[in-house]
């Protein structure tokens, strides 16, 4: 049961960080067809996009240490944002998600880099807050047990 609860814990995990990349990448996708005079997006690519999601948030789990959610962001995270950036970079350009415009695919890939420093922050604000919440619950549940000592009343 415990490799079950692993499992899907990490599949949720998946599910959530591709959509949260699918819609950084989207909305650089949208800015981009907009300055380019259109208001119409190719389904097909958008597609792409998400299976690239899926696929690099598999990786990221599964190979690479789920580096994004790490407790900080050293040399390893930093290099492993650039690599994964370079792959989006690499696969919008094959895809011709801008066109194989060499310049927007450079910006992409930095835009990409700032995309993994931004969910790498908005994880660690989780964790502290949950971190927060938990040793809130703590203290409380200990001044609890501490006013039933005082009482007298042992019972829970």
């Amino acid at each position: 049961m415990n490799y079950l609860k692993r499992y899907l814990y990490s599949e949720i995990g998946i599910e959530f960080k591709a959509c949260l990349y699918f819609g950084v990448i989207l909305f650089f996708y949208f800015l981009y067809r907009i300055i380019q005079g259109s208001f119409y997006a190719s389904i097909m690519i958008m597609t792409e996009m998400i299976f690239t999601t899926y696929i690099m948030g598999y990786l990221q789990v599964y190979l690479l240490g789920n580096f994004d959610e790490a407790e900080h962001f050293s040399i390893k995270e930093g290099i492993l944002s650039v690599v994964c950036s370079l792959i989006y970079a690499f696969v919008s350009y094959l895809g011709k998600w801008f066109d194989r415009d060499f310049k927007v695919s450079i910006l992409f890939f930095f835009y990409a880099i700032l995309c993994y420093l931004c969910v790498f922050l908005c994880y660690k604000i989780k964790r502290d807050a949950e971190t927060m919440k938990l040793n809130k619950e703590l203290d409380d549940f200990k001044r609890r047990k501490y006013e039933r000592e005082k009482s007298g009343n042992i019972n829970c």
